[in-house]
């Protein structure tokens, strides 16, 4: 027995992270006339014959024939035409995927201007949405049947990380600027990765860099600088090291006069119990003497 054609087609997600997903025709035909509705946050995609129909956006459409241009062409082509017909129906998701994770797996070689080549490691996030359907479906998700966010992720992860490292070497930017300024960084290289996304039909509307991970060495380098306030004055900073250099020296010549000064103390005293000793002087004496000696020296 033929099963009655489709005169509805709608689809609630079946998953709040679907990107895409097939109306599951279940090998049914769609009647001549048959009402698609898309919901808000949602667009439909109609293909007959592998070739891409039209394009719905939400709200109620009807699917005559003489409303879509395609099947026309497809008369023409020796196809023919019958009612119902046979069509594939995807529908997509078009709300924001947020917070979806990127990193680059290994360290990204670069050539900064100032330290030359080094290895550099960034993770932080991005937020999309389809833009596009019918480029998305083109570009990314025509061989799916249904299509998650998670799927798409980790194919965007390779893709960001050689874009990402790419565009640090085109645009030159220096590793000082990046670790010294995480947030302004990111807003800089948002509208540089965009483009990328818009090829597959989906928008960036967020990227975050939330850590660069850099060589010891750069590391250190840049947390003295920053401890001092002075990333761009070199000036200062030699006066810095040099001021560095005389506490340094000051410090080890007060702590061998000190030294000295209590070397001469004890020579003072060993003298005085000497003299004690051989009864050069008497007790009395030898007390009062001591206790000058020694309040001299704690006076200091």
């Amino acid at each position: 027995m033929q099963s009655s054609p489709i005169e509805i087609v709608e689809s609630v997600t079946p998953n709040p992270n679907f990107l895409a997903w097939k109306f599951p025709t279940e090998d049914k035909e769609i009647k001549n006339g048959a009402k698609l509705i898309v919901r808000e946050s949602q667009q439909a995609l109609l293909l007959c014959e592998g070739n891409i129909a039209d394009l719905f956006k939400s709200g109620s459409h009807t699917l005559k024939t003489e409303n879509i241009p395609i099947f026309g062409k497809l008369k023409k082509w020796g196809f023919g035409f019958k009612n119902p017909y046979s069509a594939d129906i995807y529908f997509f998701n078009t709300y924001l995927f947020i917070n979806n994770k990127w990193g680059t797996p290994a360290p990204i070689l670069v050539n900064d201007p100032r330290f030359g080549n080094i290895r550099v490691r960034a993770f932080g996030s991005f937020d999309i949405r389809i833009e596009d359907a019918e480029r998305f479906f083109r570009q990314y998700a025509g061989t799916y049947t249904q299509l998650t966010i998670g799927e798409l992720q980790s194919q965007l992860r390779d893709f960001i990380a050689p874009k990402f490292g790419e565009i640090l070497s085109n645009e030159k930017i220096p590793v000082m600027e990046i670790a010294g300024n995480i947030t302004e960084f990111s807003k800089k290289i948002e509208p540089l990765i965009a483009p990328y996304f818009a090829q597959m039909g989906l928008l960036l509307t967020s990227f975050i860099v939330s850590s660069v991970t850099l060589p010891d060495e750069v590391s250190k380098h840049i947390d003295t600088l920053s401890n001092m306030n002075m990333t761009n004055d070199i000036g200062r900073f030699k006066e810095f090291q040099s001021a560095n250099a005389i506490g340094k020296s000051a410090g080890v010549v007060v702590d061998i006069t000190m030294k000295k000064e209590q070397s001469d103390e004890a020579a003072k005293l060993r003298k005085l119990k000497s003299l004690f000793d051989e009864g050069l002087i008497d007790e009395a004496e030898y007390k009062e003497k001591k206790a000058e000696i020694l309040s001299q020296f704690d006076g200091r």
